[in-house]
């Protein structure tokens, strides 16, 4: 198992930051390794909501099933993404703070296969990865491109 972690603030309310991240559609806009994500589930998004993803993976896509197994608005969200190579359990932990939102996530990843030969690469590669897709995240929100006022 892998463990990547870490933490930012963002320039939003937890609310709008927590919206956007639990509409696992919005997930192309800020992850580059996300092509598409589509929800699979009918209702509100919620505890045991699915979508649909596609990920870009040496070199060609590959799909991932996300299930979301805790969803506690606006503090919590905790999924699990199935692969063909891979699981991931994330979570997601939203708090208040003075200008904003203070956001920390968790990763475990679950190498299966051939692909727990390459743990200390993946592990290299995806630690830089999450980092630059939240870093994403944060400008992409900051900048008010969640559709979301930012006033």
């Amino acid at each position: 198992m892998v463990r990547i972690e870490g933490e930012t603030l963002i320039l939003r309310p937890p609310e709008v930051v927590f919206d956007f991240l639990a509409d696992g559609t919005n997930e192309p806009k800020y992850n580059p390794r996300v092509v598409r994500s589509q929800l699979l589930s009918s209702g509100p998004i919620g505890t045991g909501t699915k979508f649909l993803a596609s990920f870009r993976s040496a070199g060609h896509m590959a799909p991932a099933l996300i299930e979301y197994l805790d969803y506690r608005k606006p503090e919590r969200l905790v999924s699990v993404t199935r692969m063909r190579w891979a699981d991931v359990r994330g979570e997601l932990g939203l708090s208040p703070a003075p200008s904003g939102t203070r956001l920390q996530w968790s990763a475990d990843l679950h190498p299966a296969g051939l692909a727990r030969l390459l743990t200390p690469a993946l592990t290299f590669m995806a630690r830089r990865q999450e980092r630059s897709t939240w870093a994403k995240m944060k400008r992409l929100l900051e900048a008010g491109e969640d559709g979301n006022p930012t006033g």
